[in-house]
C-alpha cells in the first residue's frame, strides 16, 4: 500500500519553512505521494455549490490565501528525492493545454518521474470566469479535450490533437516526460460522470469519498463504486486492471469517531487498529493507494499528527 498526504498551499502553513518541513518529515515517515489542491484565485463572492459539504458551503477559502499548485509542485520536485507528485486534483479547463502540459511536462523532467496527475472537471464558476476559462457549462467536453491532449503530446514530440477547445498543431514538444509511457492520469470525483471519465480516460480514480449524493464513507459503498467503474471500464473496451484504485480522505482528523445513521462506523474514523482494519478491507478491493489529510491549525500539530499515523496506524497495515 502506497501512503500519501496533503501538503498545505492555503493557510496559515502555506510558506516555504512549513511545506518544506512538512514534506521532509513525511519523506522520512515512508509516506510516498503528496498532494496539492488545486484554486488559482478565490473571487470576493462566490455562489457556487460545493459539492463536498451538506450546505453547498465552506469557509476554507476566506481571504484568498492560495498558492498556485503547479509552481508548488515544482518546488516540491526539488526539495524532495522519491515521493510522488499528486495534484489533487487539478482542474483542467483553468490553463491552457499546451502550457498545462508543458509545466507538468518539466515538473516530472526536473523530479525525474515523479509526477502523478490527479484530474477534476472543477465546481466553481465563480473562478472559472476569472480566470478566463472556457465555459463553465462544457467543463465536461473541455477536461476530456485537454486530457486526451496532454496524452498526444506526452507521447510524441510532434503531436497533433483536434477538438473543440484543444488544438495541437506544428509544434515540437520537447523534452518529453521522464515518465513513461506517460505521467499517469488520476480522474478525481466519485459521480456518474467521474467514473465514466475514469473508465474511459484514467490510469486511475481518486475519489475523495464525502460527497453527500454518492458518499463513499463505508468499504463496502467503496467496493460498490469500484465495481461499477469496472463495468463502465468493460464497456469502452478497457481492462479494470488498467485503472489504479485509490482513496483520499481529505477530511481525515484522528480525534474523531463518526458513526453513520444506519450504525456503522465511518471509514477511517476510529482508533488506529480500526483505521489500519479499513486499509487493510480496502487492499483487498483493489485499493493500492491511500493519501491522508495531516494539516492542522499550527505546524507542530501537523508533524505530531503525521508522526502519530507513521508510528500507530502505518505497522499495522497488511497484518
Amino acid at each position: 500500500m502506497d501512503f500519501g498526504m496533503t501538503i498545505p498551499n492555503y493557510g496559515p502553513l502555506a510558506r516555504r519553512d512549513a511545506i518544506t518541513a512538512i514534506a521532509r518529515q513525511a519523506e522520512a515517515l515512508g509516506f510516498n505521494i503528496m498532494a496539492i489542491a488545486d484554486h488559482i484565485v478565490i473571487p470576493k463572492t462566490w455562489n457556487s455549490f460545493y459539492p463536498y459539504s451538506p450546505t453547498g458551503r465552506v469557509d476554507t477559502f476566506d481571504g484568498g490565501d492560495t498558492l498556485e499548485p503547479l509552481a508548488l509542485m515544482a518546488a516540491l520536485a526539488l526539495a524532495t528525492e522519491k515521493a510522488q507528485l499528486l495534484t489533487a486534483v487539478l482542474v483542467v479547463p483553468y490553463r491552457p493545454p499546451i502550457l498545462t502540459a508543458k509545466q507538468l511536462a518539466t515538473i516530472d523532467v526536473l523530479s525525474e518521474g515523479r509526477v502523478t496527475v490527479g484530474c477534476g472537471t472543477g465546481w466553481m464558476r465563480e473562478e472559472f470566469e476569472a480566470v478566463g476559462a472556457p465555459p463553465y457549462e462544457a467543463r465536461g467536453q473541455v477536461t476530456d479535450e485537454y486530457i486526451e491532449a496532454f496524452r498526444a503530446m506526452w507521447t510524441s514530440d510532434e503531436p497533433t490533437y483536434e477538438g473543440e477547445y484543444a488544438r495541437v498543431a506544428d509544434i515540437y514538444f520537447r523534452p518529453q516526460p521522464v515518465r513513461k509511457p506517460h505521467p499517469p492520469i488520476w480522474i478525481g470525483g466519485d459521480s456518474m460522470p467521474a467514473l465514466r471519465r475514469a473508465a474511459r480516460l484514467g490510469d486511475g480514480w481518486l475519489p475523495v469519498g464525502i460527497a453527500p449524493k454518492r458518499p463513499l464513507n463505508t468499504v463496502s459503498s467503496y467496493r460498490d463504486a469500484a465495481k461499477t467503474l469496472a463495468g463502465l471500464a468493460h464497456d469502452a473496451g478497457r481492462d479494470p486492471a488498467e485503472i489504479t484504485l485509490t482513496y483520499w480522505a481529505v477530511w481525515y482528523d484522528e480525534s474523531k469517531r463518526v458513526t453513520l445513521d444506519d450504525g456503522s462506523r465511518h471509514i477511517f474514523t476510529g482508533e488506529a487498529e480500526e483505521i489500519a482494519a479499513d486499509i487493510n478491507a480496502l487492499a483487498e478491493v483493489g485499493v493500492s493507494a491511500v493519501l491522508f489529510n495531516f494539516v492542522r491549525s499550527t505546524l507542530d500539530e501537523t508533524l505530531a499528527s503525521t508522526e502519530r499515523f507513521a508510528r500507530d496506524v502505518m505497522p499495522l497495515v497488511g497484518t
